[in-house]
């Protein structure tokens, strides 16, 4: 199993399966949560909070996060012993 990070209100995700972190802004984006939600395959971690961040898994699962898509990826890398310029 890969590093975990925290993606808002206690939930975390692993890191390994991560395909890619995305604002749920554009059309093409707000689709594929809605086929996801539809199909049962949204994991909803934003607590009722506004959705900032769409994280697409490897096993086709959407996670939905309160948290900005910049923080979440900022977490990922910072994890993963990178260090961030100050």
């Amino acid at each position: 199993m890969g590093r975990l990070i925290h993606i808002g209100f206690g939930n975390v995700v692993n890191t390994g399966k991560i395909i890619a972190i995305v604002s749920p802004d554009s059309a093409p984006i707000k689709r594929m949560v809605q086929k996801a939600k539809e199909e049962g395959m949204a994991i909803d971690a934003t607590q009722g909070r506004k959705t900032k961040a769409v994280l697409v898994m490897e096993n086709s699962q959407i996670v939905l996060s309160a948290l900005l898509p910049e923080t979440i990826s900022n977490r990922a890398q910072t994890e993963g012993g990178e260090t961030e310029d100050a």
